[in-house]
């Protein structure tokens, strides 16, 4: 396998492991528009049709030998991770040599936890291998969003307030590794991006807007960087999807965080965003209020439990981790629910739709490939919602039910006899 030295030459080949979406083939051809060249490794099953005009080498998640291989034998300095990705699962996975023998450290970064532990990981190995992971934005800025409307629609006063409460919320959720993407609909959150991805959260929105028969152009999709999130690998992105989406769920535009945030195929957005009358906006940073970070507060948060299931020390500590993410979400929204596993948040409710919560987790495959199942996590209930702790407890769904409220009377004597019954533990967390 070729290696390094500070004699190689200036002009080596830019490597791009390429995942799906047009943001590989945009990268390759702004590379190639200004006279350099590419080295293409597409993931198997995710890199498409939009690499046909370039040459692709193929390989499997597990062939992590090949890819290295790949980029050092073409003399590759840096490379670019860009496009999405489905999260493999790890029992389907064929390794390779160069995967066994890096097999410790690539169980490591599965287990790293959410999206910001694994690709900080993931980067982290790359560079180990003598290969620099570079942002797609440092090898085509083009691609970045620019302060400003993008196209003809401008946002409205009320939406640039919704604007700065959606890029607010997201810095404040950053420490609990919570996605990119809020909606934010008359001053209140309509929907929050977890493990699900931006698609999901949007399609969750417009079927719930269906179901209450909401009608008419309101609320915005606000997308950017959550605070330290690994941005060579995790730029937020957008494209026409995007705008289809966002139409279809009945939003008014769509906001991201200039500079850092990609716009693929920028033509296609803004014809797309002028035909359904929705805006696309760039706002900046410099004068939004700074996130309520709390530390690490919530690990010594006082608890009670009940019940005859005793809480073991990871419940408790999901528990405060979930109740804490709750409470940067209390000042606009009542009640509120999130699932936590690991001190990692799988899905987040910002309104009183538990079962819709539930359900889309109970469907989720993280990192690792395991699926959630039943007996996973700890559910996390607002204020408000302490009557649905009964039949999340008879369900078995979960190790444990935290509540952020305190049920009075007849009421917590029914959720214990519920949770006894099941052999499910009950968590208070107070303060």
């Amino acid at each position: 396998m070729a290696e390094f030295s500070d004699s190689d030459p200036a002009d080596r080949p830019v490597g791009i492991l390429a995942g799906n979406g047009k943001f590989p083939a945009e990268v390759a051809r702004t590379v190639v528009a200004r006279g350099g060249r590419v080295v293409i490794v597409g993931i198997d099953g995710e890199a498409g049709a939009n690499l046909a005009d370039f040459e692709v080498v193929r390989a499997g998640w597990g062939e992590v030998g090949r890819i290295l291989a790949t980029f050092k034998n073409a003399r590759c300095r840096e490379i670019v991770v860009v496009g999405g990705v489905t999260r493999p699962d790890l029992a389907r996975l064929r390794p390779d040599l160069g995967a066994i023998l890096n097999l410790p450290r690539l169980i490591g970064i599965v287990a790293s936890g959410g999206d910001d532990g694994v690709l900080s990981a993931l980067v982290r190995f790359i560079e180990s291998k003598g290969l620099k992971v570079v942002s797609p934005a440092e090898i085509a800025p083009d691609l970045l969003a620019r302060a400003g409307r993008l196209g003809m629609e401008a946002p409205s006063t009320e939406e640039m307030a919704g604007m700065l409460l959606g890029s607010n919320l997201v810095k404040a959720l950053g420490p609990f590794d919570i996605g990119q993407a809020v909606i934010v609909s008359g001053g209140r959150i309509e929907g929050i991006e977890a493990a699900e991805g931006t698609d999901r959260m949007i399609e969750r929105v417009a079927a719930a807007r269906k179901a209450h028969a909401i009608t008419g152009r309101l609320g915005v999709l606000v997308k950017r960087p959550k605070p330290a999130q690994e941005l060579r690998v995790d730029l937020p992105a957008i494209g026409p999807e995007t705008v289809t989406k966002a139409a279809q769920a009945g939003l008014a535009g769509i906001a991201v965080l200039a500079g850092q945030t990609l716009v693929a195929d920028r033509a296609e957005v803004v014809r797309r965003a002028h035909e359904a009358g929705l805006f696309v906006y760039g706002f900046t940073d410099g004068d939004e209020a700074a996130p309520r970070s709390g530390g690490e507060s919530w690990r010594t948060a006082p608890v009670e439990t009940w019940g005859h299931r005793r809480a073991g020390a990871r419940d408790i500590a999901d528990a405060r981790f979930g109740a804490a993410a709750l409470a940067r979400i209390a000042g606009s929204n009542e009640g509120g629910a999130v699932v936590v596993r690991g001190e990692h948040v799988l899905g987040i409710e910002p309104g009183s739709d538990v079962e819709a919560l539930v359900a889309r987790v109970m469907v989720l495959v993280p990192w690792g490939g395991w699926r959630i199942g039943s007996r996973a996590g700890v559910l996390v209930l607002g204020q408000g919602l302490e009557r649905e702790a009964i039949g999340y407890a008879q369900s078995r769904q979960f190790h444990a039910i935290a509540l952020t409220g305190p049920p009075q009377g007849a009421a917590r004597d029914e959720i214990v006899r519920a949770a006894d019954a099941a052999g499910v533990a009950l968590i208070q967390v107070r303060g």
